[in-house]
């Protein structure tokens, strides 16, 4: 099973679709188990579709509060 950090760092091409047969595996054994990391591919689903209908309103607190704790992970 990879790691949380693993998991993490390929999240949005998880979500893209975009990783390999083989870590899209990985990655959904680690969602199986991870409650941490399913709310991170939550979060992520919820951004995208904040995105995709334009972003009209302000980010809501919270969302703007996890969004810049995944980009501090991401950073580090």
């Amino acid at each position: 099973m990879i790691s949380c950090s693993e998991a993490i760092r390929q999240l949005w091409e998880y979500v893209d679709g975009t990783v390999s047969e083989e870590d899209r595996a990985l990655i959904d054994e680690h969602l199986s188990r991870c409650r941490r990391c399913c709310g991170e591919l939550e979060f992520a689903h919820e951004l995208r579709g904040f995105l995709r209908t334009g972003a009209r309103d302000a980010l809501p607190d919270d969302v703007l509060r996890r969004l810049n704790e995944t980009l501090e992970r991401l950073e580090g």
